[in-house]
């Protein structure tokens, strides 16, 4: 069954990728030859990008994901430095007033996009280790939410509020598939909200992205230009698009067109069919990582797969959320599809690892002493989010 879950993830993934390698090639072919450029200098960097996210992809799905995690905490101390890295002058990038890259030739890297999958894996670490305390409010709660806050303190200085905000989501959500009590996490969340607030309303630029947000038409060539053109690109598209190439916003109007707003663009040349249909994409995807961890033989297994699942998921989301003005306007790709190196690599990877999950963990596949033996198998309906507190293996 498993095999098959991991060959619709493959079908998916690719599928999206390839509408990304188009679409990607349709919002910057015509920029590029106006500011004096070749067509395919995008379309080139791109699919370099792309050769290289699937060689991750399959170097990852062929590792057995158990062995890396012994190395969370020492990913996770990688990650911190990275991101320390990018304040440095000379090694760290900045560009439009944010410090968010370092310089690695030929191209650059975004720390924080590691950060995402670096902590999904440790989370899945920690919660294993400490299955059967989750519900107590210094194991479920503080000891996570601590590190968590340590990394958003450094990422929000940067500033990247959209990797801020997955984060969050992404610990809270597997907080939650790991028992930690649901009270304790409603009064996270209430704490949480002023903090939010604070952090978007003493910044000038956050303060008036969300007054846009809230009425973009009352600045259409201000600071709702983004927005308002986004929905004038949706509006075009109709039902079945315009046709590749035949977008007009992507011609000096939507900007970002190729990375954070590709979805616009997706909805002005393919309609609602093509919108649809990407987005049906990466529910697929979702509910095969979700069927994938009802295989896992381990609770470090399940939660890996779940915290996978919903990095993929929630950025997608966001980005949906974004363009189509349900949320206010922030800087996140759209995985697999948006131009951009390091997302790009990230999310194969993440790819990747489900795959390998799928196929250790598919019927008849062998097991490794303690994870899963000949004498019982993990049920996640025995976690502790499931059963009030009381976690282990279900023996058959």
């Amino acid at each position: 069954m498993s095999s098959n879950h991991a060959r619709n993830i493959v079908i998916s993934v690719l599928a999206l990728t390839g509408m990304g390698i188009i679409m990607v090639y349709s919002s910057t072919a015509v920029m590029a030859m106006r500011n004096g450029g070749s067509g395919v200098q995008y379309l080139v960097k791109h699919l370099f990008t792309v050769a290289v996210g699937i060689a991750c992809m399959v170097i990852f799905s062929r590792i057995d994901y158990r062995k890396v995690r012994p190395l969370s905490y020492v990913l996770l101390g990688i990650a911190l430095l990275l991101l320390i890295l990018v304040f440095v002058p000379g090694i760290g990038g900045e560009a439009n007033g944010a410090r968010r890259w370092l310089r690695l030739w030929p191209t650059t890297f975004q720390p924080s996009e590691l950060t995402k999958m670096v902590l999904v894996l440790f989370l899945a670490h920690y919660m294993d280790k400490n299955i059967h305390r989750m519900r107590e409010f210094r194991y479920g709660i503080a000891i996570p939410v601590g590190i968590m806050l340590f990394f958003q303190a450094i990422i929000i200085s940067q500033p990247d509020f959209g990797a801020v905000m997955s984060l969050g989501v992404l610990t809270v959500g597997l907080l939650i598939l790991g028992g930690a009590r649901l009270s304790h996490i409603g009064a996270l969340v209430l704490l949480a909200l002023p903090g939010i607030y604070l952090l978007v309303m003493t910044s000038a630029y956050r303060s008036k992205r969300f007054l846009c947000f809230l009425d973009p038409w009352k600045e259409p060539y201000g600071c709702g230009f983004q927005l308002v053109q986004s929905f004038i690109a949706f509006g075009n598209g109709s039902v079945f698009g315009l046709g590749l190439g035949g977008g007009r916003q992507k011609l000096y109007f939507l900007p970002e067109a190729h990375t954070d707003f590709i979805f616009s663009l997706i909805g002005e040349e393919l309609g609602l069919a093509g919108a649809l249909l990407v987005l049906g994409l990466f529910v697929w995807i979702f509910i095969k990582g979700v069927q994938v961890s009802s295989r896992t033989t381990d609770p470090f297994s399940y939660f890996l797969t779940m915290g996978l699942s919903m990095l993929i998921g929630v950025q997608a989301i966001i980005n949906f959320a974004v363009t189509t003005g349900l949320m206010p306007t922030k800087g996140l790709p759209l995985p697999f599809i948006s131009f951009g190196g390091s997302a790009l690599l990230i999310n194969l990877s993440a790819a990747g690892i489900l795959i390998s999950i799928s196929r250790r963990n598919a019927p008849g596949a062998p097991r490794e002493p303690g994870h899963g033996s000949m004498k019982g198998r993990f049920d996640a309906r025995h976690l502790p989010s499931a059963r009030g507190g009381q976690g282990g293996y279900l023996y058959r």
